[in-house]
């Protein structure tokens, strides 16, 4: 009887062990990943920063470097709590998704054809402040993705001045020197 008390148990630890792996490489829900930057942004009373990108998306590279760049990275980290959230990925990498993105991304005004990245600065609350989509008469907002385009530049500016009131004119133009460099 011991044997099979024994067999039953490492049965079930072993497939505790095995359920718990596989939730170890389950991206976290999207609504989660925003819930937890809403409460780190109450905390530290700053705005969200919500980025929807796939690892194959070479803008989305583009755009993490700027958040991690010596010069402007420090004033959009010092303003932000900056959340990612994977969106589009294909194939064997389509797990990489995190579940529900699709909908959030919706929610804060994307679709699924506004192109990556796409990005909304929403308060605390998941107010959104402002998106992406840069308004064009006659049409529906079109999505800057990472802002290389002067006219693009021009939005996201507009974009930070709504989302951070605090950045003061040096770091605006420190910011957007940055962009127009890479342009």
């Amino acid at each position: 009887m011991k044997i099979i008390e024994r067999t039953v148990t490492l049965m079930a630890i072993l497939l505790a062990s095995v359920v718990c792996m596989a939730g170890a490489d389950t991206p976290q829900p999207a609504d989660q990943v925003l819930s937890a930057a809403e409460s780190a942004a109450a905390a530290q009373q700053k705005n969200v920063w919500v980025i929807f990108g796939a690892s194959w998306c070479g803008w989305c590279h583009k755009l993490d470097a700027l958040i991690n760049s010596p010069d402007a990275g420090p004033l959009l980290q010092q303003r932000f709590v900056i959340a990612h959230v994977t969106v589009d990925e294909h194939g064997d990498k389509a797990g990489l998704d995190n579940p529900g993105g699709d909908t959030l991304r919706k929610r804060l005004g994307g679709s699924d054809n506004s192109g990556l990245p796409f990005f909304a600065f929403v308060d605390p609350a998941g107010r959104v402040l402002v998106n992406s989509n840069r308004p064009v008469p006659g049409k529906p907002g079109e999505n800057i993705g990472f802002p290389s385009a002067p006219e693009e530049v021009d939005w996201f500016m507009i974009m930070l001045r709504r989302a951070a009131p605090s950045l003061d004119p040096e770091q605006t133009r420190l910011i957007e020197a940055q962009l127009r460099s890479k342009s």
